[in-house]
């Protein structure tokens, strides 16, 4: 039986994947100077995209901002004081500790995803590579949205290597029938580190 505490705490790492991302969406509309109306869509892009993308390419129904519509509202409501939240934000969280959400985001999104692609019958790399695209793609559409050259493409610090890798260490733990609360915090764990170390020594991909 799994311990209530791992629920919450996979529940709780959901949550702050979702509101980082959203985040970093609002960060970059206000850099537009986008009104609150692209400011939301612009958050919701990128907490979202990934996952509808995925869900799209699986046909799978409802979408996940449609069966947890508490996101989407309390998003919503984020991108209507977006301006003083992120003047909050930038007092009370550091760059790092936003860095460690978006790590986290990345890890439970990508894992996630690997997750339902697997349960959808997908073949192992099929599975990794939908696990990737729920994690990065996202970001995409959020720099796409706000006409950059996406920052996948621009920074080559790794970020999708570190969710290909955890992937298919999830892929890995499922295979040994390792209960799946504990494939996902082991492979989210990893991808979350993978990214952190990374980034800390300034690991760059070669050209």
């Amino acid at each position: 039986m799994i311990h209530p505490r791992l629920t919450l705490a996979l529940a709780i790492m959901e949550a702050l994947a979702i509101f980082a991302y959203a985040i970093s969406g609002f960060i970059e509309a206000r850099t537009r100077r986008l009104d609150a109306v692209g400011t939301f869509l612009v958050g919701i892009a990128t907490a979202f995209g990934g996952g509808t993308l995925r869900d799209v390419l699986l046909e799978r129904r409802p979408f996940y901002w449609v069966e947890h519509q508490g996101y989407l509202i309390a998003i919503f409501v984020m991108s209507l004081f977006a301006p003083t939240l992120l003047k909050m934000t930038s007092r009370l969280l550091s760059e790092r500790v936003l860095l460690v959400a978006d790590a986290v985001g990345l890890g439970l999104f990508s894992v996630a995803g690997t997750s339902i692609a697997h349960d959808a019958q997908m073949p192992w790399f099929t599975s990794v590579m939908m696990g990737v695209l729920t994690g990065v793609f996202g970001g995409v559409i959020r720099d796409v949205l706000c006409n950059e050259m996406p920052l996948i493409l621009r920074d080559s610090r790794p970020y999708a290597t570190c969710a290909f890798v955890g992937c298919w260490l999830y892929v890995l733990l499922d295979y040994l029938n390792v209960d799946t609360v504990y494939s996902v915090l082991g492979a989210t764990a990893f991808i979350l580190l993978a990214r952190l170390v990374t980034f800390r020594f300034n690991v760059r991909l070669p050209h």
